[in-house]
């Protein structure tokens, strides 16, 4: 007899644009430093589009996911997006990326979790794949943060950076052990980025757009304690000891953070990979890149158990343990 059927990755893939930029490529546009920026932050550099775009670096991980997991275009039942910059209000990147990877028979759309948003996007997955009314889903976390930012804010623009990661999820009987997720409305206005105000026969607004605010202390001090928390209550539920897991892979916004977790959880920064140092924060798309990054340097076994965890706008958090 068949045991609990989970929610399984079978395959990961992600895409970054080819322009590197260092932190002395800032230093020459704004007054900071690569011993500034790479101290604080631990990042060192980032990728930023060109000609790229976010349903176009989507479609390009999309497909490598596909071709990791071995699942064709008519395969896909669903196909879910986090993202804060599709390149249009409509239609979604999930529907450009549906067209451009021939998958005609998937259902999809996007959803607005900020940093959370893939692992809110393989939530909504794992509760569609457990009802029978799918069986294979495509999930990713896309960005184009460089639009969003204002470039003389050398506080903020220096964070972040461009990409997209992507997944296959499939019904399993291994995969998704527990997931623990939230959000905390309260402290939104944090993280902001405001949308075109009304501009219409009544009422007149500057459409000039608008740019990303951040007060990074605040975020910071969300991180460090809900993440935690988060994650001991994810593999408490798991039935397992954080000893008993093998990798953390965390939102990459800040080292920092990832520091602070790991100490908070009393666990070696070893089990705690990175991909901040040469991506930035890519929001959404930072845990599927560096899973997929993981996966490609063969880090990742069967049977393993590592937990995912995304955290920001919002505020919103996400965390799951899952088997490989």
């Amino acid at each position: 007899m068949r045991g609990k059927m989970r929610t399984r990755i079978i395959g990961t893939g992600s895409c970054l644009p080819e322009t590197v930029v260092t932190n002395d490529d800032l230093s020459k546009m704004m007054d900071t430093s690569d011993e500034w920026i790479s101290s604080r932050t631990g990042i060192r550099e980032r990728r930023l589009v060109k000609e790229e775009t976010t349903a176009g670096m989507s479609v390009t991980a999309a497909r490598r996911a596909m071709e990791n997991a071995g699942v064709s275009a008519q395969e896909i039942d669903l196909i879910i997006v986090g993202t804060i910059t599709g390149d249009y209000v409509t239609p979604s990147v999930a529907c450009e990326v549906q067209a451009a990877i021939g998958a005609d028979r998937a259902t999809a759309f996007d959803i607005n979790a900020a940093c959370s948003g893939f692992m809110f996007a393989l939530f909504i997955a794992d509760a569609y794949l457990k009802t029978g009314i799918y069986k294979t889903a495509l999930i990713l976390g896309a960005e184009t943060l460089s639009k969003i930012m204002d470039w003389n804010d050398r506080s903020t623009c220096v964070l972040f950076g461009d990409g997209a990661g992507a997944a296959v999820v499939r019904s399993d009987e291994t995969g998704i052990l527990a997931y623990d997720q939230g959000s905390d409305g309260t402290k939104g206005m944090v993280l902001t980025c405001r949308n075109r105000k009304n501009n219409n026969p009544f009422v007149s607004n500057s459409t000039e757009p608008s740019y990303t605010h951040m007060d990074g202390q605040e975020v910071y001090k969300f991180a460090v304690t809900t993440v935690p928390d988060s994650i001991k209550e994810v593999v408490e539920e798991a039935g397992l000891s954080i000893g008993d897991i093998d990798y953390f892979a965390l939102h990459q916004a800040n080292i920092r953070i990832i520091r602070s977790v790991a100490k908070r959880l009393n666990v070696s920064e070893d089990k705690f990979p990175t991909s901040l140092e040469h991506c930035g924060n890519i929001s959404a798309a930072s845990v599927p890149i560096l899973l997929d990054e993981m996966n490609g340097k063969g880090l990742l076994k069967p049977g393993m158990k590592i937990v995912l965890s995304g955290f920001g706008g919002g505020l919103t958090w996400g965390s799951a343990v899952v088997e490989w």
